[in-house]
């Protein structure tokens, strides 16, 4: 008999509209027979993994030999019908087996209504074990149950969902229809965990700090503003939980740390998302220079949690992460990396004249700390594939750090650049409240010359570090950006869920 094959692709002469008009006629028929299109009824008794890693390996006489049988639920993902059995794959969220229905096993009635399902419908499937004669472990379908009815179809077989904006509109459909992006954010749940275990390992505390805040802070960066109704305030979306964390060091906790979300109301490119997910920690009597030894410690540890050695392949470039990894002063790095010499840099007019040259702006008055940055971000920066540490950044552009004991034009801070990107930022803190209430006058008056990232007053907070704030280093590491690293993920986009996009210009 001629094979009827149904698998989740949309034939040519097929639009979508008749593909919903067709299921949705299915949907009207099986009503009419009085099946329960949504049901709960049924309950699974192990995952799809778990029955690979226990028969995978036993033959057919074995399987014939072996009584149980095995309780599971999943997602039709494909269908072959031969007349009188149909074959057909199903997969959970751990793996996808196949599953063999023959009428005389299961019943006209019910043989019936499992002809009338559909690629994307979930099923309960309750059988014993065999071999085909091809070989393929398969489930001999005993009963089956309808728990969820899909109306709208899958994408096409062969070439699946591949448009990248729908990929992350329709995420839930990308994770059915695409192993790969599964597969990062299962990595993403390993790094996080990996993390927090190393964390805890060292007797820091997780904590938790305010999403809403009424002056935002620990960052230059423009803020997302909203208003809370019942107190007739405006408030922010933190930028950063850097100023809450420190306090808890004021009030005696020594080790803390955050694994936080953060909203930045800037621009979106394939390194930046205005919502993202930031580790902060912070540490009581270290400096920078023992936070670059612990991060080399953390990161290179994870490399090998995710990876069994110290190396990676991230868009075709090998990196490697055996310490000791490079550290070079961030003027250094200008002259170095960047090929600049000094008076390149050090001449304000040679250094803005250089900055437009090579394509980006200069804002009227700008510091000149901050047109060496840029021309840091378009001459250093690409050139950081291996972990860099550039340190002794300017304390005009660092105005929360420790200014260094030799050179007060510098500060304790460094960044840690791994792909030509930024990973993280850390530094000394500032413990002393004149200076840090000076810093914050010195943002305050480049906030109201229009700087819109320039840093806010935080009256509480300098009355926080007159209790007295003990010696300390902190620093920020991009969690989307590690796991980028580590699933190498091109886009920022493919390892957040849900990331932000335009409105959908119309939906069908």
């Amino acid at each position: 008999m001629k094979k009827n094959s149904q698998t989740p692709e949309n034939t040519p002469d097929q639009s979508e509209s008749q593909l919903l008009k067709n299921r949705r006629q299915k949907i009207k028929d099986l009503q009419e027979q009085q099946v329960e299109l949504f049901s709960n009824s049924f309950r699974k008794d192990t995952d799809i993994s778990r029955i690979l890693q226990e028969a995978g390996s036993l033959d057919a006489a074995e399987l014939e030999a072996d009584t149980r049988c095995y309780r599971v639920a999943g997602r039709i993902m494909a269908l072959r019908s031969f007349g009188k059995v149909i074959f057909a794959h199903i997969l959970d969220h751990s793996d996808r087996i196949q599953i063999f229905v023959q009428r005389d096993m299961l019943g006209e009635n019910e043989f019936k209504v499992f002809k009338k399902l559909d690629v994307g419908d979930i099923i309960g499937v309750h059988g014993a074990l065999f071999r085909t004669r091809t070989g393929e472990l398969t489930i001999k379908a005993e009963e089956i149950q309808l728990l969820t009815k899909a109306v709208r179809p899958l994408p096409e077989k062969y070439h699946g969902l591949k448009d990248v904006e729908t990929r992350y509109r329709q995420r839930y459909v990308d994770l059915i229809v695409n192993p790969s992006s599964k597969q990062i954010f299962l990595a993403r749940n390993r790094i996080i965990r990996y993390i927090r275990d190393f964390l805890d390992a060292r007797d820091f505390i997780e904590v938790e700090t305010p999403m809403m805040q009424a002056i935002p802070g620990g960052a230059t960066a423009r803020p997302f503003n909203t208003h809370h109704n019942a107190l007739d305030m405006k408030l922010y979306l933190r930028v950063a939980p850097e100023l809450y964390l420190k306090r808890l060091l004021v009030g005696g906790f020594e080790k803390v740390y955050e694994i936080n979300r953060n909203f930045r109301n800037e621009g979106i490119s394939t390194q930046h998302n205005p919502e993202f997910t930031m580790l902060e920690f912070y540490r009581a009597y270290v400096d920078y220079w023992d936070l670059m030894d612990f991060t080399e410690e953390m990161i290179s540890g994870l490399c090998r949690h995710m990876t069994g050695g110290t190396q990676i392949t991230y868009q075709g470039n090998t990196i490697d992460f055996t310490p000791p990894w490079t550290r070079i002063p961030f003027f250094k790095s200008l002259e170095e990396i960047g090929g600049l010499a000094p008076e390149d840099y050090q001449d304000p007019e040679k250094a803005k004249a250089l900055v437009k040259r090579l394509g980006e702006n200069v804002v009227p008055g700008e510091k000149q700390a901050k047109v060496q940055a840029k021309l840091f971000d378009l001459l250093v920066e690409p050139r950081l594939q291996q972990p860099h540490f550039i340190y002794h950044y300017p304390t005009e552009i660092s105005p929360l750090s420790r200014r260094n004991d030799k050179d007060p034009a510098i500060t304790d801070r460094f960044e840690l650049f791994i792909a030509g990107r930024e990973i993280a930022n850390a530094f000394s803190e500032l413990n002393d409240p004149q200076d840090q209430k000076g810093r914050f006058q010195e943002q305050v008056q480049d906030k109201e010359a229009g700087d819109v990232e320039a840093h806010y007053m935080d009256e509480d907070y300098i009355r926080a570090l007159e209790y007295g704030m003990p010696p300390a280093g902190g620093e920020g590491i991009g969690i989307d950006r590690l796991v980028m690293l580590f699933t190498n993920s091109a886009s920022i986009r493919e390892v957040i869920l849900f990331p932000l996009l335009r409105p959908e210009a119309g939906t069908s």
